[in-house]
């Protein structure tokens, strides 16, 4: 190592059990594998609660009264229309483009509609933060159905946030169980501590940048194939392993060739995901309403197969095994999960920004120096 400062400082890469923040907002014991949202587990809030509820828990850090979720719920559908310049823009965007990188600069221009993206107070947040949470579920779903060629299509008023979405990228009414497993999806994803995108969040929106920077920050995090892009990799995966018997033999070709298994494995996890718990029943009762169990045996067998080899190195199935399937049984296709994933987590990131904003200072790391020591330039000429 070349002589420089700070040698013997401790570098924690990927900044493993480094904490920036207190926050009440998710708590995840991994080595139980719960997770919980301002206390509440996730299991009773993906059975009982709605999308809607849990972005006024998130963002207020208590459960609405009725009467104060129907006028969060009533903001929100107002807010679903995306300006009619910003959808003309998007549709010359190349159509080849990735639809996270569309999304991350649709966020952008939508930005520079939001007469309140450059205040500073708390009412002018929330008036964003509802905006943001309700078009960009309008904006992903736009960008997925032009990218197939598709005209969008436009909200449905009747309908609550997440089965509109649903109906805005597949063209057709959901039916009440497709409504529930595709609000069950948006309820999972909605928050989960501070993961790759939300730890970029927080480091833009610790500068004092607007809302809307923070989390095109997000965004971009999210687009990684180690974040975001993982349910799509094990879909993928599953599709490629074809049929249930070939999954025993397809786990031992990987652990043999040193490989990873997408949907398995967890930075906190030590134990089943308990996302991946939830979604599991869910892809059941999808199977069994569409008579199709294509999925549900290949990931399950996967799972047996997975565990039986490494569940002693606590490696078990995590949120991507499942989610993949669940939304696949829903009409949409692989492109649109990472976009749909950053659609749900758009109120977490906020609800982190405005936590972190309440007693802000700005994420300035440090980085330990190895160079070399102090020495003279030499100019170009004397060079050989």
């Amino acid at each position: 190592m070349s002589q420089g400062f700070m040698t013997n400082v401790a570098v924690h890469k990927g900044l493993d059990n480094i904490f920036i923040k207190h926050t009440a907002l998710s708590n995840i014991e991994g080595d139980k594998g719960r997770l919980y949202y301002l206390g509440y587990p996730i299991e009773e809030l993906a059975e009982y609660s709605t999308y809607e509820e849990v972005c006024f828990l998130l963002l207020n850090r208590r459960l609405p009264t009725k009467s104060e979720l129907q006028d969060f719920a009533r903001k929100l559908r107002k807010e679903r229309n995306v300006p009619e310049n910003v959808l003309k823009i998007i549709k010359e965007l190349p159509r080849d483009a990735p639809m996270v990188s569309v999304l991350r600069a649709s966020l952008d221009i939508l930005s520079l509609y939001d007469g309140d993206a450059e205040r500073n107070d708390v009412q002018a947040w929330m008036n964003v933060a509802v905006r943001i949470i309700s078009k960009i579920a309008t904006l992903v779903a736009a960008v997925y159905r032009l990218k197939k060629g598709l005209e969008p299509v436009d909200p449905n008023p009747s309908l609550s946030h997440s089965a509109n979405f649903l109906y805005m990228s597949t063209g057709r009414l959901p039916t009440p169980l497709e409504s529930k497993v595709m609000d069950v999806g948006f309820i999972l994803h909605a928050e989960h501590e501070l993961p790759a995108s939300s730890t970029a969040a927080l480091v833009v929106a610790s500068t004092l940048s607007d809302l809307y920077s923070a989390i095109s920050a997000g965004v971009s995090a999210l687009k990684g194939p180690l974040h975001g892009g993982a349910n799509e990799r094990a879909l993928e995966m599953l599709l490629e392993i074809g049929s249930p018997e070939k999954a025993e033999d397809y786990v031992d070709q990987q652990l043999s060739a040193g490989k990873k298994i997408m949907g398995f494995g967890h930075r906190v996890y030590k134990t089943f995901d308990p996302r991946a718990v939830i979604f599991k029943r869910y892809l059941e009762l999808l199977s069994d309403a569409k008579k199709d169990y294509r999925f549900l045996h290949l990931a399950n067998k996967l799972e047996e197969a997975v565990v039986r080899a490494l569940g002693s190195k606590s490696v078990f199935p995590n949120i991507d095994l499942y989610s993949g399937p669940v939304f696949h049984l829903l009409g949409l296709e692989k492109e649109i999960f990472t976009p749909m994933f950053a659609a749900a987590r758009s109120v977490g990131w906020i609800a982190h920004v405005l936590e972190y904003w309440e007693d802000n200072r700005l994420i300035r790391p440090r980085a330990v120096y190895v160079g070399p020591a102090p020495r003279r330039y030499v100019s170009l000429n004397e060079r050989l």
